[in-house]
């Protein structure tokens, strides 16, 4: 009986340990908790949410915690990456962001915290080094024989003022179009944003050419899907410091470490988004996509081609509609018939490259079923090719970048054009009345020739005027602008200067320029351009941009299409480019920034603040 007992109470003791040693481990007692701990915090996880590998959360382990810093150390001569970290981004991750960590590099991180016991209340300050290792970058290949590298092959950093040394910058680039990307168009004989279907290439580099941060997109990207592909462009950071952007059939909004806010569909009745995605104060969105289903007067049914400005309230409820077609002249040609035919956003027989359409070839589409996105007049064509949009809410209005129509173009709520930057040539009825007058900075009248389209800065080498051609981003500079002095920064790509092609393709060139728009007496001044002096060599047929930047009091610039080898007799691309950024300190004439990338397509860029990102 005692021996019986014995036993019983020692299989107790055994069970009980047992048990308890399980419940440690994990069970009724708890979450499992046998991960590696660098400190006094929880686990680090790297890539927290699976499309930004250069980030890291480290978990809080618990705790409350708060007045939490970071910092990146640098590599030798490298840059410091420091910041601290908002209540709401604690709360969001549950734990400490990490942004700013090196590719294939053992990263060391100090982070400094206050940690807040739930039980006794107690406070205990804490600084600490993390230790944390990051894979190499992986991108998607084209399998074409052009491409070099994943992001690009080395950036050359020309100038460097110290007043921007701590700068950091988003590239929105884009791997040249592969085989996987060229399954599905929407109309015959040319498709919309679907035929436009490059993998992304989006990353952040700091001012030693260093990349801090890259996307890994293929969680929310799929080539081969077609609500699920397309290029990603419009990247903008909102005030609230989260990305947004577009792509293909989708508007999206991501933190910079992947935590979404949200990704949609665009809405039943638009297709294609691509280009711009603006965000308002309150909230809303300013998209540029296209009618999925438009009749056209001749009863023909179409789905147009960047013509549409489409405003979505945060749910994604439309709000309202600004229908180009509608609202301009979709049968002005002028600026079409100068256009190089093997421009890159012109999706047509590339051998055209350097030659032009006549106005009766233009006519004579209309007569056929070719729609799509080509050269063409007319919904259902490429004939306006909006690539920016920029909500104005002193007077709630939009100003559009029209490349096809080089033209920058104020519209109101009602629909009504306020304004046209652009050449006079071509616009009829009350859009003529609506034509800004070039004046010098003294008020002087400008002539721009009979015609208006070949103004002074056309025909000299310096000063004068001139309009912009087919160019990218039409943004307001709200910190300059008040009343009815409006001032616009622009990229002039130049295409078509003139509206006409130049006698050697080795004569076009880019430039950035800002203007000073007096809206009441309906004059514009050119008060500053920079980029014609360097001549062919930064000329970026396509893409690109100008933008202020109102925390250095700065102008930021992209030339990200310029350094490519072309082919001429085929209009294609011979190697990828090799674009160049620049910023310069507002009124000067010599960049404090220029750093060049090589083997890379650019799109756009700007500078990214973490400050926004993290700390607010």
């Amino acid at each position: 009986m005692k021996q019986t007992l014995s036993s019983v109470l020692v299989a107790s003791m055994l069970i009980g340990g047992m048990a308890t040693t399980s419940f440690a481990m994990g069970g009724a007692s708890g979450a499992n908790v046998n991960y590696h701990k660098q400190g006094e915090l929880g686990e680090t996880v790297v890539n927290p949410y699976g499309i930004a590998p250069l980030t890291a959360i480290i978990k809080n382990g618990g705790y409350v915690l708060k007045d939490v810093s970071v910092e990146i150390v640098p590599k030798k001569g490298g840059q410091k990456i420091a910041y601290t970290v908002s209540k709401r981004n604690l709360l969001t991750h549950g734990g400490i962001p990490i942004f700013g960590l090196y590719p294939d590099y053992l990263n060391e991180v100090k982070v400094k915290y206050t940690r807040i016991s739930t039980r006794t209340k107690e406070e205990v300050t804490k600084e600490e080094t993390y230790r944390i290792y990051t894979a190499p970058v992986y991108s998607e290949v084209a399998g074409i024989n052009m491409q070099k590298n994943t992001l690009f092959t080395k950036a050359e950093i020309k100038k460097l003022d110290p007043k921007f040394k701590d700068r950091l910058y988003f590239l929105n680039n884009i791997v040249e179009k592969s085989g996987v990307g060229t399954k599905v168009v929407w109309n015959n004989p040319m498709g919309g944003a679907l035929e436009w279907n490059y993998y992304p290439r989006n990353f952040i580099i700091d001012t030693t050419g260093e990349v801090r941060w890259y996307m890994q997109p293929n969680k929310i990207y799929d080539l081969e899907s077609i609500y699920q592909a397309g290029v990603m462009m419009g990247f903008k950071q909102n005030e609230d410091g989260r990305l947004s952007f577009g792509y293909g059939q989708r508007y999206a909004k991501y933190d910079i470490l992947g935590h979404k806010s949200f990704n949609r569909r665009l809405p039943a009745n638009y297709n294609d988004f691509s280009h711009s995605l603006d965000d308002a104060d309150n909230g809303n969105f300013f998209i540029r996509a296209a009618s999925a289903n438009l009749k056209r007067a001749d009863g023909k049914h179409v789905r147009t081609v960047r013509d549409v400005i489409v405003e979505v309230d945060p749910q994604g409820n439309v709000l309202d509609e600004w229908r180009l077609f509608d609202i301009l002249d979709p049968y002005r040609d002028d600026v079409l018939i100068s256009l190089d035919q093997g421009a890159v956003c012109l999706n047509i027989d590339a051998s055209m490259a350097g030659k032009t359409m006549s106005a009766e070839e233009l006519a004579a589409l209309d007569t056929n079923d070719q729609f799509g996105d080509i050269l063409g007049s007319g919904p259902g064509r490429n004939w306006a090719h909006v690539n920016s949009v920029d909500y104005d809410p002193e007077d709630d209005s939009i100003i559009i970048s029209s490349r096809h129509q080089s033209a920058m173009i104020k519209i109101g709520r009602d629909k009504k054009v306020k304004w046209i930057l652009g050449a006079a040539k071509g616009w009829k009825g009350d859009l003529a009345k609506a034509v800004l007058q070039p004046v010098d900075s003294k008020g002087n009248k400008i002539d721009c020739g009979e015609r208006g389209e070949k103004c002074p800065g056309y025909v000299n080498e310096k000063g004068g005027f001139d309009f912009t051609w087919t160019q990218h981003t039409a943004f307001k500079i709200d910190e300059k602008s008040k009343g009815d002095i409006l001032y616009l920064g622009a990229f002039d790509n130049g295409d078509g200067r003139g509206m006409e092609q130049p006698a050697l393709p080795s004569m076009k060139y880019s430039r950035m320029v800002i203007y000073k728009i007096d809206q009441k007496n309906m004059t514009v001044e050119q008060i500053w351009e920079w980029g014609k002096e360097r001549g062919n060599s930064l000329f970026s047929p396509v893409t690109s941009i100008t933008e202020y930047q109102p925390d250095k009091d700065s102008v930021f610039g992209y030339f990200a299409t310029a350094g490519t080898q072309f082919d001429f007799t085929t209009g294609a691309f011979l190697s990828e480019p090799s674009p160049t950024l620049v910023e310069f300190e507002w009124g000067k004439t010599e960049p404090s920034v220029e750093i060049q990338l090589f083997d890379t397509t650019g799109y756009q860029a700007f500078p990214f603040s973490v400050e926004k990102a993290l700390s607010k």
